[in-house]
C-alpha cells in the first residue's frame, strides 16, 4: 500500500471500532438553548482490510449524529447495515476491494461494494443514506441509528441505481432524485411523494455514459446535469476504467418541470467545466416576462498549463488525487430566449461543499456557508481547513480559519427556535484538531463565523473525516416529514 492510501487510513482519516452513545459533557463556551434537534454525518469508517490500493471513498458508510436538546447534546455513531457488510461480517472478511482495483465479475449486481457512506437526508420520517455511484438507499431510523431496510422500490425503478445528493423539499416532503448508469438512456429522473410513492419517472436520454454528482431543484423545476468529464469510452470497451476531461464539449443543464415528462427537458449550455456540488437554485423574472433559473455552486476553477492554454489533462488528476481547486460560481438559465448566462462569484477562495439553510431549498437565497479547502495539499490528503460565510446580496464574505492542523467537516445549517430571518440559526459540526489528536462537535452563529464557535464540545472518541450532512429540526422529527 503507497503512502497516498496510507495518509487516508491515518490520523483523522482512521476508521473507529466502536459504536458508541453518549452525552457529552465537556463543553468550551455554551451551547445554544434555542437550538433543538439532530445533526447527522455521513462518511467512511472501514470495518475489514482489503488487499489492492485503498481509496478514501472505500470505507463502509457510519452515521454520526449529534441531538440538540436545549442546551444539552447527544453523541452516537453507528454503521450503516447495507447488505455488502452484512455479507463481509459473516464472512469476517473483506469480500470487495476498492475503486481503484478491478470490480467483481462474479457479483454484477455489485460489482462495486455499496457502502451507503456519501450522503444522507431526512425523508417520510427516516434518515436516507446514499451512496455517489447509485445504488440501494438504505432507512435509518433517526432515534437509535439504527438501519430498518432499503428504500420501498417501485416496479418501474428496478435496476435503476439512485444517486447520492438526490434532493428532499421540506415544504412539500418531496424526494426528488436522480440515477445514472452505464446503459441507455443512462439517467433517469423522478420524484417520491412525502409517503413514498413514486410519482414520477422521467427517462433522460445521455449522449454516453456519464458521472453527474448533483442536481438542483426549485420550486417548480428541476436541472440535471451532463457535465465533459466522463469515462474514456475506448478504455471502457478494453475493461480499464480511466477519466477524460472534454474540453471541447459544453456543459450542458437539462430543465424540466419537477413533475415534467421526457418532452418538457429543455438542455442549456454552457462552458466546459466539471462540478461536484449546488448550492442551490431559484427562480427569477428576466424582466421581460420571462424566467430565469438560477444555479450556484462550487465547479473546479479551469486548469491551465505553464503557457495558460486549458490542459485538459490536469483536472482528471487533480480529482484523481482527490484535490480542491475551486470556485464559487453562478448560471442562468433564460426559460424564454434558451440562453445561459454565467458568472464568477468568487475564485479568490478555494471553496466546496456549499451548505444553506435546507428550509429555503429551491428558494432565493442570500447566504451560502461554504468549507474552505486547502491549496496545495498532499496527493490524496485533502483538507477542510475552515468556514465561509458568502452573502450574495453584499457580494462579500467572511470566513474561519484555525491553523492548517484543524479540519472542518461539512457542517449544517441549524435554524433557531422561532428563526424569523434565513440566516437566524447555527452551523453545527465536527472538527478534527490534528495537535490535540481528538474530534470535537463544534456550533458556531452563522450570522458570524469569522468570530469562531460558540460552543467547542470535546468527544470521547474520533469521528473519521467525512463526506455529508444534514440538519433534521424537531418540529420536523415531530412531524415524521
Amino acid at each position: 500500500m503507497g503512502s497516498s492510501e496510507m495518509a487516508v487510513l491515518q490520523g483523522g482519516f482512521a476508521p473507529v471500532e466502536r459504536e458508541i452513545t453518549v452525552d457529552l459533557t465537556d463543553i468550551e463556551g455554551e451551547i445554544p438553548r434555542d437550538l433543538h434537534g439532530m445533526h447527522v454525518r455521513n462518511g467512511p469508517n472501514r470495518q475489514f482490510a482489503a488487499p489492492g490500493r485503498y481509496h478514501w471513498f472505500d470505507g463502509d458508510g457510519m452515521l454520526h449524529a449529534l441531538r440538540f436538546d436545549g442546551g444539552r447534546v447527544q453523541y452516537q455513531n453507528r454503521w450503516i447495515a447495507t447488505q455488502s457488510l452484512a455479507e463481509e461480517r459473516a464472512a469476517n472478511g473483506a469480500l470487495w476491494q476498492g475503486i481503484k482495483d478491478p470490480p467483481r465479475r462474479d457479483r454484477p449486481d455489485m460489482p462495486i461494494k455499496n457502502t451507503a457512506n456519501t450522503d444522507v437526508k431526512y425523508f417520510a420520517g427516516e434518515l436516507l443514506a446514499m451512496w455517489y455511484l447509485g445504488g440501494e438507499v438504505h432507512r435509518v431510523r433517526p432515534q437509535d441509528l439504527a438501519t430498518t431496510g432499503t428504500l420501498a422500490m417501485d416496479p418501474r425503478l428496478a435496476g435503476l441505481h439512485i444517486s447520492a445528493h438526490s434532493k428532499v423539499d421540506e415544504r412539500t416532503g418531496e424526494f426528488v432524485f436522480f440515477c445514472y448508469g452505464k446503459e441507455p438512456p443512462y439517467m433517469h429522473y423522478g420524484v417520491l411523494d412525502k409517503s413514498g410513492m413514486l410519482k414520477t419517472l422521467v427517462p433522460v436520454a445521455l449522449p454516453g455514459p456519464r458521472l453527474p454528482h448533483d442536481m438542483a431543484v426549485t420550486r417548480n423545476f428541476s436541472v440535471l446535469h451532463d457535465l465533459p468529464l466522463f469515462q474514456d469510452p475506448e478504455a471502457a470497451a478494453a475493461g480499464r476504467h480511466k477519466v477524460m476531461f472534454y474540453p471541447e464539449l459544453p456543459s450542458r443543464f437539462g430543465v424540466l418541470p419537477r413533475h415534467g415528462v421526457a418532452s418538457d427537458i429543455r438542455w442549456f449550455e454552457a462552458k466546459p467545466a466539471y462540478m461536484y456540488h449546488v448550492s442551490n437554485a431559484w427562480e427569477e423574472s428576466d424582466g421581460h416576462g420571462g424566467t430565469e433559473i438560477v444555479m450556484t455552486g462550487t465547479p473546479f476553477k479551469p486548469q491551465h498549463d505553464a503557457r495558460g492554454q486549458l490542459d485538459a489533462s490536469r483536472l482528471p488528476r487533480l480529482i484523481a488525487q482527490l484535490g480542491q481547486d475551486c470556485m464559487f460560481y453562478e448560471w442562468r438559465f433564460n426559460l424564454r430566449t434558451g440562453q445561459t448566462r454565467e458568472r464568477v462569484i468568487d475564485d479568490v477562495l478555494n471553496q466546496e461543499f456549499p451548505i444553506i439553510n435546507s428550509a429555503y431549498l429551491g428558494e432565493r437565497t442570500r447566504y451560502s456557508w461554504n468549507t474552505l479547502m486547502a491549496n496545495g495539499a498532499g496527493p490524496e490528503e485533502p483538507r477542510f481547513c475552515g468556514i465561509t460565510r458568502y452573502d450574495l446580496q453584499q457580494d462579500s464574505c467572511s470566513s474561519y480559519h484555525a491553523g492548517m492542523h484543524k479540519w472542518f467537516n461539512e457542517h449544517s445549517f441549524a435554524p433557531k427556535d422561532q428563526a424569523v430571518a434565513e440566516d437566524d440559526g447555527y452551523l453545527v459540526g465536527f472538527m478534527w484538531d490534528a495537535l490535540a489528536s481528538r474530534s470535537y462537535a463544534t456550533v458556531f452563529d452563522a450570522h458570524d463565523v469569522a468570530q469562531g464557535p460558540v460552543a467547542r464540545i470535546a468527544l470521547p472518541q474520533r469521528v473519521p473525516h467525512g463526506f455529508h450532512a444534514t440538519w433534521v429540526s424537531r418540529e420536523r422529527l415531530i412531524r415524521g416529514w
